[in-house]
């Protein structure tokens, strides 16, 4: 099993598909990171040996920031807008959409569940 910044990547996977279990890496930087390491695409996470592994682990540990450095740095920028009180970081707080959707209706992900607030009943005599 590959074992590469911290995460388990799933064995039967080709290596590009693998390699985006960790944060941080997508489809392009994997593929990247497989070029820079001379390792085919398709080939599976389980048939890497010992040398491409350390190959992909290095390139990885060297060039980008993944997994928790990453997570904290994204936290702290979102803090940061918290802080400051711009829009973007007052869209946060109110946990609603931050990018400008529109939520009259969808941003159901954001917002949570529906609360549905319902009519005034009238009084029969």
């Amino acid at each position: 099993m590959a074992r590469i910044a911290g995460i388990d990547l799933p064995k039967n996977k080709r290596g590009e598909i693998g390699l985006t279990y960790i944060f941080g890496i997508g489809r392009s930087r994997a593929q990247r990171i497989l070029t820079e390491a001379g390792i085919d695409f398709n080939k599976k996470v389980n048939e890497w040996n010992d040398d491409e592994q350390n190959a992909i682990r290095k390139i990885v540990n060297d060039n980008f920031k993944v997994e928790g450095g990453l997570r904290s740095e994204v936290a702290l920028h979102i803090k940061r807008l918290t802080d400051i009180g711009s829009y973007r970081g007052i869209r946060h707080r109110n946990g609603l959409p931050v990018r400008g959707q529109r939520t009259k209706t969808n941003a159901r992900i954001r917002k949570g569940k529906r609360k549905t607030v319902a009519n005034k009943k009238k009084v029969t005599k």
